[in-house]
């Protein structure tokens, strides 16, 4: 009987381990940059930037396919360095921000693809227009910060974008379809919460 209890215990907690829950992950916004590229004809690559974006990350490291994330982009945060060229892209020519001020990524899968590599399909909205966009993730470091002295995890992000499958097609070809987007970030170990 005692043997039979203490085999009941020791499967109860490799089923508790087994179905932990994904780990939340804020982050550090002083050390993130969500930027794109563009070719501006064959002559130059034009860079941006959003200035204002929210997500919320939940991190299984025993299990990556558990993860996902959920990420807000504020369009009116766009900049490109030059005044001028960021209002047309704001305006209905391009992204519309009065009529669409946000877009979305929300992952549906996320696979481990390499030894600190993984894929994260999700639906991409920007328009009011949803695609299926991969992401390209590099972990770049997973442990203990050691300024914050907090389980942290960083990532370089990479995807392309076509933008007339957002309805933004103006001035294609002569100023490229594809856009590179890029996203570097650390992330820290969110406060526990009862």
């Amino acid at each position: 009987m005692i043997r039979f209890a203490a085999s009941a215990l020791a499967l109860s907690l490799l089923a508790g381990t087994a179905v932990a829950e994904p780990v939340a992950y804020d982050f550090d916004r002083s050390h993130a940059n969500l930027s794109f590229t563009y070719n501006h004809l064959g002559y130059s690559t034009t860079d941006g930037r959003f200035g204002s974006w929210d997500g919320t990350l939940l991190i299984d490291k025993d299990a990556p396919s558990n993860s996902s994330i959920e990420f807000t982009i504020d369009i009116d945060s766009l900049d490109t360095f030059w005044s001028d060229r960021d209002a047309h892209l704001k305006s209905p020519d391009f992204f519309d921000a009065a009529k669409f001020p946000k877009a979305t990524f929300k992952s549906t899968k996320v696979e481990q693809t390499g030894e600190n590599q993984l894929e994260v399909t999700g639906d991409m909205t920007i328009r009011d227009i949803t695609k299926p966009v991969t992401l390209d993730v590099q972990v770049t470091a997973m442990g203990e910060h050691p300024m914050a002295k907090k389980e942290a995890a960083g990532f370089a992000v990479t995807t392309v974008l076509n933008r007339s499958d957002f309805g933004m097609d103006k001035f294609v070809p002569y100023v490229g379809d594809e856009v590179s987007v890029t996203f570097h970030a650390e992330t820290l170990k969110a406060a526990q919460t009862n």
